[in-house]
């Protein structure tokens, strides 16, 4: 089987490779196009939609405060009415009790709902290596899986590919379909997918799908989705798996509510999506369909060791991906630079504190620190702050590059020297604003040349900052 290796040292050479990839710069193009303004018209059509984001943070940050009482209570429930509960340690325990399910009942195909868990688990290989087939039934991430890819975004998972790519996709994986059919309108693209999918719905053993929420108070889970194979998923084979991370409790039906208020409206634009599903256990002897079997895989993965430490606020992640459609970085190289599950600034601070820093100690850099995460946020996440703290860890583990360390170490010697700092400051910015007096910038500068070989530098136009501040507080 082959299992992705959860890494992202290559993030430097991922990001090289993706700014001069001019099929993928063209569709980035599409995430500041698709997602900014629709989130901005959406929040502003209500007034209280603030207000909101704050009830979404105490929430969030409740459920987490007595997460262990709250999985207590959805265990008992989700029994109660039938299903069953595994809680996982590890990504290779999630994966071997799916895997066990599957074989326990002789299944041979998995229709999957999208699930961003299935992806940090690596569940698709483990299922391949147990001769049980895994079908994609969200669009997008069906197109990702012909193509043998991780979703680019995790809630857009092509938005890295155009209409062109996709169809060259379709023609080679269909290949019983007539050579000559037209497949140029994205709807024919849409309807080809859904006649092939069909048949996986209904020759699938076990249903997967994801939770966007569970409800503690009723033992529900949760989905919301613009397609209908998260339903299909669910109802039609004889067995429901749901993956979930133990964050996504919630405790009422009411606070849901509250929740999937901001969840839309920061993910796509919606007021709410198509499709919000709600499972309770399996098939009652009045429903008409459902499945026979529910079971519901909680996976840990070092969200408890998140729980005591100073990365705690990221567990109130609700996966809407407003962070990496307003981030800079996100928009010049895409999802895949970053090497693993989850990108842009969530990923940032997720990845290393689910396989370490060691592993993904180069996504906390990759910021600008500009902030706009963190202010259209649902749950008021404090990504900058967050991966501010990775930087520290990477460098107190002397895991960051040696030029970056000794230039943090020749600037520690001079912060520590107020007079001197002042001293050095003010040749410099002499120095460098004698060199550019004639064109007032520079095109290359020694020791920078990672900022100029994108932008000018520009030259000082006058004194440091402390001086001209001395002066002004001397002149009132």
């Amino acid at each position: 089987m082959t299992v992705h290796v959860p890494t992202s040292p290559a993030f430097k050479q991922n990001a090289h490779e993706a700014l001069g990839d001019a099929a993928l710069q063209r569709a980035l193009g599409n995430v500041e196009k698709g997602f900014i303004a629709k989130r901005r018209k959406a929040a502003d059509k209500i007034p209280e939609f603030e207000a909101l984001r704050d009830s979404a943070r105490d929430i969030k940050n409740h459920t987490l405060a007595h997460l262990d009482l709250y999985l207590e209570a959805y265990e008992e429930k989700v029994r109660a009415a039938g299903g069953h509960v595994h809680f996982a340690p590890t990504a290779a325990d999630a994966s071997k009790i799916v895997v066990d399910i599957c074989r326990r009942v002789g299944a041979r195909t998995v229709a999957k709902g999208k699930s961003m868990i299935s992806e940090e688990i690596d569940l698709n290989a483990h299922l391949e290596a147990a001769g049980v087939t895994p079908v994609e039934t969200d669009l997008g991430e069906y197109i990702i899986q012909l193509r043998g890819e991780r979703p680019s975004h995790i809630v857009a998972p092509v938005i890295h590919l155009n209409r062109d790519q996709i169809e060259e996709n379709f023609r080679a994986a269909h290949t019983d379909l007539p050579a000559d059919r037209d497949l140029h309108a994205p709807e024919s693209l849409l309807a080809e997918a859904r006649a092939m999918l069909r048949q996986k719905f209904l020759a699938a053993d076990v249903g997967i799908t994801g939770a966007n929420f569970l409800v503690a108070e009723t033992g529900t889970s949760i989905i919301v989705t613009n397609e209908g194979n998260g339903d299909l998923s669910q109802t039609l084979p004889k067995v429901h798996i749901v993956l979930a991370s133990i964050e996504k409790l919630v405790p009422t039906r009411e606070d849901v509510s509250q929740m999937l208020r901001v969840l839309a409206r920061s993910a796509t634009g919606q007021e709410i999506t198509v499709y919000t599903t709600l499972s309770t256990g399996p098939r009652r002897p009045a429903d008409v369909d459902g499945p026979e079997e529910y079971h519901v895989v909680l996976l840990d993965n070092g969200r408890s060791a998140m729980l005591g430490g100073e990365f705690r606020e990221m567990l109130r992640c609700i996966r809407c991906a407003a962070c990496m459609n307003h981030c800079p970085v996100y928009h010049a190289v895409g999802g895949h630079a970053y090497g693993w599950v989850y990108p842009g600034p969530m990923g940032a601070v997720l990845s290393p504190s689910l396989i370490g820093v060691d592993k993904a100690g180069h996504l906390p850099n990759a910021s600008t620190f500009c902030g706009r995460c963190e202010s259209v946020c649902p749950v008021r996440i404090p990504l900058p702050k967050l991966m501010r703290h990775w930087r520290e860890r990477e460098f107190e583990r002397n895991l960051s590059p040696a030029p970056v360390r000794a230039g943090l170490k020749f600037w520690g010697f001079f912060a520590r020297r107020p007079a001197l700092y002042r001293l050095a400051t003010r040749v410099g910015m002499g120095a460098l604003a004698l060199a550019g007096r004639s064109k007032g910038r520079f095109r290359s500068l020694p020791l920078a040349k990672g900022w100029t070989g994108a932008r000018d530098f520009a030259a000082p136009q006058g004194g440091t900052f402390q001086s001209r501040w001395a002066a002004e507080r001397k002149a009132k």
